[in-house]
């Protein structure tokens, strides 16, 4: 019965260990408590700390790159948008170019017949100035030539005046030579 009690003893004392080891590691004693809810309260401090000096900066930074991206699409369907006005306007310019080029070249056309009449009116003019004083010009020589033709016939008349004299004919005599010598040169003379 020794044996026996010995026996119990061992597997007490056996199975005693095993509760005092199953104890220690699943034993919540007031030490290892403390150092959890220490731990915890540091893991959740530096949380906050974390949190406000990278986390919140780094949700900042991601935000503004949202927005930034955000407005980039934005600004980018606008500029499509806008792109494709554009390209339309120029389109319908390119679809309306012949029209215009037609249109500028009947207006530089009919300014150069207008240019071109404006010449020709005025070459007129100046032709007609040109020919009014030749015809001046030539009245004023005519009337030259008949100033000097008068002079010739004056002298002639005093050339013939001083034969007279000297031959002594009376009056009658001398106005009848007169005559007759204006008769002889003839009076278109006189009046041209």
């Amino acid at each position: 019965m020794n044996t026996l009690v010995n026996t119990g003893l061992i597997l007490l004392s056996e199975t005693t260990a095993a509760n005092a080891e199953m104890t220690r590691l699943f034993d919540l004693d007031f030490q290892l408590l403390h150092d959890a809810v220490l731990m915890i309260i540091a893991i959740f401090v530096l949380f906050l700390i974390a949190s406000n000096k990278l986390f919140n900066p780094v949700r900042k930074m991601m935000q503004n790159r949202q927005e930034r991206i955000a407005n980039d699409i934005e600004s980018a369907k606008e500029d499509k948008e806008s792109a494709n006005e554009l390209k339309l306007e120029y389109e319908e310019k390119l679809k309306n170019i012949d029209k215009e080029a037609e249109q500028i070249l009947s207006e530089a056309r009919a300014k150069a017949l207008k240019n071109e009449d404006q010449i020709v009116a005025k070459a007129k003019e100046e032709a007609a100035a040109i020919i009014a004083r030749a015809n001046k010009e030539a009245e004023l020589e005519k009337q030259r030539v008949a100033d000097e033709v008068k002079k010739e016939m004056i002298t002639l008349a005093s050339i013939m005046a001083g034969k007279v004299v000297k031959a002594s004919i009376d009056t009658t005599v001398q106005d009848g030579l007169i005559d007759e010598t204006l008769k002889e040169m003839g009076e278109s003379t006189w009046l041209s």
